[in-house]
């Protein structure tokens, strides 16, 4: 069935540092899908924890994306000033019976790749944390990048948090609830990001959020073969190499190389090739 509302696309950036090569990537592929369509491309920014934020990050991030050319459309969305909503989505889902307290320290889940579900039922417990509980079943979605995507919830997924110990909101809960205000339709991200689908997908249900269709890009990693990410001390992108930054993304996208111009010249060339690129 084909979805008869205007695309709205994003790019939600943590400033937890510059944009390195695989934000980029994500920044790209995001808003040539939402030019294809003659969408809005949103920018919202993740700066839920204060703690994350490195000084001048921000600017960074938006002078980086204009250098570029990728031009976002309406006002930038800041995380930050929307705890009334996330807090307000928290007591939906706690009236729906969805979450729970958690009293774990990470130390007693270490070792634990999936939360074992230690306090699930036990509600009088001092709450640290708040969890998600996702109970039995699997959650299927067809994804744009990967193809049919299957997770089973307990061995996959886990009660996932909502709020933590110190009261920030997390990534999976803001990130639903800023989808549907927004009015987000698709997603186009980092396939890193894929294994959270599942939990973002049972949020918006229960949230009463409309069906969003996902997109995963294929993961840029360092020579070691592990993701571009601060923890991995990705370099910044080169603002004085824009040409040979956006070859190298559209290379990575699998896009048939264009002429060199102006940034906006060569995401013009790069809309056609998106448009005209192998579906699955």
């Amino acid at each position: 069935m084909t979805d008869s509302r205007p695309y709205v696309g994003r790019f939600a950036p943590t400033p937890s540092g510059p944009l390195h090569f695989g934000s980029l990537v994500a920044a790209v592929g995001s808003w040539l899908d939402a030019r294809v369509h003659s969408g809005q491309w949103r920018l919202r920014i993740d700066d839920l924890d204060s703690q994350r934020i490195a000084p001048g990050s921000i600017h960074s991030i938006l002078k980086t994306l204009e250098r570029f050319g990728l031009v976002w459309d309406g006002e930038v969305l800041y995380q930050s000033s929307r705890f009334d909503a996330y807090f307000e989505a928290l007591n939906t889902l706690g009236e729906a019976r969805k979450t729970f307290p958690c009293s774990c320290t990470r130390k007693q889940l270490s070792g634990f790749e999936i939360y074992p579900g230690t306090c699930r039922g036990e509600y009088n417990v001092e709450p640290r944390s708040i969890r998600f509980s996702v109970g039995l079943g699997t959650v299927n979605w067809m994804d744009a990048g990967l193809g049919l995507m299957k997770k089973d919830l307990a061995s996959e997924i886990g009660d996932f948090v909502l709020r933590n110990a110190h009261g920030v909101y997390g990534y999976h809960l803001a990130n639903v609830v800023d989808d549907i205000h927004q009015g987000v339709t698709h997603v186009v991200r980092g396939a890193d990001l894929a294994p959270f689908t599942a939990a973002h997908i049972l949020l918006q249900e229960t949230l009463g959020g409309d069906k969003v269709q996902y997109h995963h890009l294929p993961l840029a990693v360092d020579e070691r073969g592990r993701k571009l990410s601060k923890q991995t001390h990705a370099p910044a992108v080169d603002l004085m190499s824009t040409h040979s930054a956006l070859q190298a993304v559209f290379v990575h996208l699998k896009l048939p190389m264009v002429e060199q111009g102006t940034s906006e010249a060569m995401l013009a060339d790069a809309i056609v090739h998106w448009r005209n690129r192998p579906r699955r």
